[in-house]
């Protein structure tokens, strides 16, 4: 089967919603100090800095081993850490692509709430989420995880087609990282949650990679952040 020769596939650097959100949920207030949509949602310095960092990553690696191809999520946080990377690299790139199967987890109705603001006027989410299961819980006008890992299964398919044989980075989210690894590996749910205890959560401007061997891709780093 054709695949890609390498995948690299890196979080975004810190965003202003990373800092916010915990801050305000921690607090249980209803708004968190970040507005607009989750599209727009900015880098704050520190990911600036985490993306220069994935920058002069890829400037060390050797030349057969600079990614050929670019594809990043739509979202701003996404192409800002490839755009910052690229410049820090001092490598030349194709333009990026996007993707928008390639977009974060989305929430729906909950997207930009605090924990506090779902529980006062989404009352019983709660109760639909313990019994729909992790997996499966979709919030109003949201997805699944297991719609996460259906549109990454078709992105892979096609990337796979388009680009066998090449170096390919692609620059998104926590919840494409995760599952992305889930559709290379064929993982459970149960296999994912074990593996996100063992490894923790996918961090900002992390790298995770795989390489091709005998026609599959195998994994060779996954949540690596010691280039930061």
């Amino acid at each position: 089967m054709d695949v890609v020769a390498e995948l690299i596939l890196v979080r975004h650097g810190q965003s202003l919603a990373n800092v916010a959100f915990p801050a305000a949920n921690a607090a249980g207030l209803m708004e968190a100090e970040v507005s607009g949509r989750d599209a727009s949602v900015p880098l704050t310095p520190l990911g600036e800095e985490q993306a220069a960092a994935v920058g002069r990553w890829l400037a060390a690696l050797p030349p057969s081993g600079v990614p050929e191809v670019v594809i990043t999520s739509p979202y701003l946080r996404a192409r800002e850490t490839w755009r910052i990377a690229a410049a820090a690299s001092g490598l030349r790139f194709p333009a990026p692509l996007t993707d928008d199967r390639l977009v974060d987890r989305l929430l729906g109705d909950l997207e930009m709430m605090t924990s506090a603001a779902v529980t006062a006027r989404f009352p019983d989410e709660a109760a639909r989420r313990a019994a729909a299961g992790e997996y499966r819980y979709a919030p109003p006008g949201g997805e699944a995880f297991a719609d996460v890992e259906v549109r990454l299964g078709s992105f892979l398919a096609d990337l796979n087609r388009d680009q066998a044989g090449k170096r390919v980075v692609v620059v998104a989210h926590d919840a494409v990282v995760l599952m992305m690894r889930a559709v290379i590996e064929s993982l459970t749910w149960d296999q994912v949650v074990e593996m996100e205890r063992a490894a923790g959560s996918v961090r900002n401007a992390s790298i995770s990679r795989f390489v091709e061997r005998d026609g599959r891709l195998m994994l060779d780093r996954y949540n690596s952040i010691d280039h930061l």
